[in-house]
């Protein structure tokens, strides 16, 4: 269509659509007044071969629009949404032709009609009832067609047939073809649209001016969705999805509710399903308390844990924010779902042993998942004694809380960052699984584990978020190193597998969840843009749209992570559930070394509290020099525990170096 004859379209419809409702409903009544005596007229002349009598050729047409015109408005066709018309209006205009045709059957009978004939009046009312429903359906037609942005539609099944006739009714997108590796379909017409073989997709776009693709495949498995994707990033369009087939059946997502693609796709890996009674072990019909239930990994293992039936749900949680939106959320889906779990908020920081204490026995919890942590690695590399505050000594305390309390299990969500750590945050979570190791030597009647996996998608602080918020401003996209990999695991996934690999538990079990292969941070980034409908600008692509920009890795980062320490590992009941088996400090060393950190600790003493990680994690290689650190108990204005305010770490590690020979701000 010509960009100006759009543009004249464009207002037209506008302009309709503009009108008020009232006035709408005036013009179709008018109009109806004007073409139902035209029907009669040309019924009367089809039949006779000439117009009857103007006597009764004039009392059928008036008689014709009197009936018919309250018998169209009694039907609602005078309320109904053109732009919405639902083909089972047609039921409506049949019906009320038909009762139309009957009021003229009855005044003929009644000699009302003198010299008009029956057969007249079905040639009459087929004729009203093509009028009728074709005036209809063309209006309708002329003001959804070419109303919103062109799309091809990947997937003409059921799913994309509801998909096309949700979209255009919208206006959002105007559907122009669709796409289908099903040879049956091939050719096919589906809401006045074609069917085209993938193979064609590179030519329509170009022909048709699309540059944007919808997937309207909600049932396929995700391994065949990143082969379809893998297909489409050359091609420099947006890809889009509709919601998955599960929101749909429960009635969070609307067909036409379509999105960017979800990033787990790039990942090619389908979920095992899950082991119910695992899931329900530790869950069902017993109190579970989850610490940190506002975070990404705490609120997820709270949405599962409510579906797995528990008698009451306890949400612990420090940041006040936080644990408002997570009840909220909660309790709409408890009324949603119908759910009879109790639910509790409880503000306040793991920490706190004796608080903690006071809630396992007021409460009489079962089960606990510690998900509370400091987890930015930069962030906590600077806040050495706030991050051993949060990720050891309220690990400690939360656990000895349990064991006081005779909790029947306590998992530890961990990390793979524990895992030869070079930084602080890894280190902390090491020291954690240690002191669990070691309080399970005490342990009687609890059973302590931790589940170690690498990062999850869209979690907060994820580079997935990053990367979708830099593309919107149009970049650049900033990754640490052009080689630098990372495990992912979807939020979903990962929470299923830590409630599956708590009920394994024997007693100080490390936990390893398999992650699939690792993927390239960069590649990631080149994906997300591609399938942005943008491209990348680089060397060879000057006039590229993002650019991707290398900016050295952070202090204390690593290119790669690691999920096991030795190489001493089995398998569990669960294919994607591993068990290591790694060395452990007796709880009598545990309990020096936490002394002693204590003392450190109350002293702000962060060269000491270092010392003393390193003392409890062999494998701890801090990747900073602890002269490149200015500590907090030589700046006594600096806040607690603080040292981002005191230096400001260089993003490289190569940097290091020439800042030794700088001094210290006072």
């Amino acid at each position: 269509m010509p960009l100006q004859q759009t543009h004249t379209t464009s207002r037209w419809r506008s302009s309709i659509l503009g009108l008020p409702r009232q006035t709408k409903r005036l013009v179709m009544l008018t109009a109806d007044a004007v073409a139902i005596p035209i029907v009669m007229a040309t019924a009367l002349a089809l039949k006779s071969g000439t117009l009857p009598p103007v006597g009764p050729t004039g009392l059928a047409l008036l008689l014709a629009t009197v009936f018919s015109i309250p018998l169209f408005a009694r039907f609602g066709l005078y309320r109904a949404v053109i732009r919405f018309l639902a083909p089972r209006a047609t039921l409506a205009i049949a019906g009320a032709v038909t009762l139309s045709v009957l009021a003229l059957a009855v005044a003929v009978a009644a000699g009302y009609l003198a010299g008009v004939p029956y057969t007249a009046l079905v040639i009459y009312g087929a004729l009203l009832l093509l009028y009728v429903g074709a005036s209809r359906m063309f209006l309708r037609w002329a003001l959804l067609a070419g109303g919103g942005t062109r799309v091809v539609i990947y997937g003409a099944g059921e799913a994309g047939a509801e998909l096309a006739a949700a979209l255009t009714a919208s206006q959002q997108f105007t559907p122009v073809a669709f796409v289908d590796d099903n040879r049956a379909l091939r050719g096919a017409i589906i809401s006045g649209v074609a069917v085209h073989e993938p193979a064609r997709l590179p030519e329509l776009l170009a022909d048709l001016g699309v540059r944007r693709v919808l997937l309207a495949m909600p049932v396929l498995s995700r391994r065949r969705r990143r082969e379809i994707l893998a297909q489409l990033e050359p091609l420099g369009v947006h890809v889009q999805t509709m919601p998955g087939i599960a929101d749909l059946v429960a009635g969070n997502a609307r067909v036409d509710e379509v999105h960017d693609v979800d990033t787990a796709d790039l990942l090619g890996r389908d979920p095992v399903p899950p082991n119910q009674q695992l899931l329900e072990t530790c869950i069902r019909g017993k109190t579970v308390m989850v610490t940190g239930a506002g975070g990404s990994i705490g609120s997820e293992l709270c949405r599962q844990i409510l579906r797995l039936e528990p008698r009451r749900l306890l949400l612990l949680e420090m940041s006040e924010l936080a644990l408002y939106n997570v009840e909220r959320e909660l309790r709409v889906m408890l009324d949603r779902e119908g759910l009879a779990a109790e639910l509790v908020a409880l503000l306040g920081n793991a920490h706190h042993k004796y608080r903690v204490r006071e809630i396992l026995q007021t409460f009489g919890v079962e089960t606990v998942y510690h998900a509370a942590a400091y987890k930015h690695v930069p962030i906590v590399e600077q806040n050495i004694i706030e991050g051993l505050h949060n990720n050891v000594i309220s690990t400690w305390h939360a656990a000895e809380a349990a064991l006081e309390c005779k909790v029947e299990t306590f998992v530890l969500i961990s990390t793979d960052k524990a895992v030869n750590p070079t930084n602080v945050m890894g280190a902390t979570k090491r020291f954690a699984e240690i002191v669990l190791q070691g309080l399970q030597q005490r342990a009687a009647s609890t059973r302590f584990c931790m589940v170690r996996f690498g990062n999850v998608l869209e979690s907060s602080g994820s580079v997935v978020p990053l990367f979708r918020e830099q593309i919107k401003r149009g970049g650049p996209i900033t990754v640490t190193h052009p080689d630098v990999i990372r495990y992912f695991m979807t939020i979903p996934e990962a929470a299923q597998l830590v409630i599956q690999a708590g009920a394994m538990a024997r007693g100080g079990d490390v936990f390893v969840l398999d992650m699939g292969k690792p993927i390239r941070i960069a590649d990631l980034a080149r994906r997300m843009v591609q399938l942005s409908g943008l491209t990348v600008r680089d060397e060879n692509h000057p006039d590229g749209d993002i650019e991707i920009r290398f900016t050295g890795l952070r202090p204390a980062e690593k290119l790669f992570e690691e999920l096991l320490i030795g190489k001493n590992v089995t398998g569990t009941e669960h294919p994607m559930i591993l068990r290591a088996v790694e060395h452990a400090l007796s709880w009598e060393e545990v309990q020096r070394l936490l002394e002693d950190l204590g003392t450190a600790m109350r002293r702000f003493d962060c060269r000491a509290a270092r010392d003393l990680l390193e003392r409890a994690v062999h494998e701890y290689k801090p990747s900073l020099d602890i002269q490149d650190l200015v500590w907090v108990r030589s700046a006594p204005l600096v806040p607690v525990g603080t040292l981002a305010t005191v230096v400001a770490l260089e993003s490289k590690v190569a940097d290091l170096s020439s800042r030794r020979s700088r001094h210290p701000p006072s």
